[in-house]
């Protein structure tokens, strides 16, 4: 079992940049690949960025060159780095993982709410 806890949410003005974390706790060793999704009022949960075991990444189109996803394996966090946030941005911000070698299950952190206005 593997938990996750998200912070670094909150208000912030267009232009503006915050860092999300992520710290996992519990079988932290089986632990992969982890990522972010967001999800806006009325709108899909949508992923936002990935990264593997071995370091990986991947960012969607409408974040790429803005949000830098990384982890620090020593630390058991997971980090997404938002620079230059648009009013677009504003959603609720979930940290995810997989865990196992071939059999995977996914974890989810309970959310981090981030606010892009004036």
């Amino acid at each position: 079992q593997v938990q996750l806890v998200e912070s670094g949410g909150g208000l912030v003005q267009p232009g503006g940049s915050l860092r999300l974390s992520c710290v996992a706790s519990g079988s932290i060793f089986s632990i992969n690949a982890m990522g972010w999704y967001r999800q806006a009022p009325g709108k899909q949960r949508e992923l936002v960025a990935t990264i593997t075991s071995g370091g990986s990444t991947n960012v969607a189109d409408s974040v790429k060159g803005r949000f830098t996803i990384s982890r620090d394996n020593a630390k058991n966090v997971g980090y997404l780095q938002m620079n230059n946030l648009k009013p677009e941005d504003t959603a609720v911000y979930y940290c995810t993982c997989t865990t196992g070698l071939h059999t995977l299950h996914q974890y989810w952190g309970q959310g981090t709410q981030v606010t892009v206005s004036s």
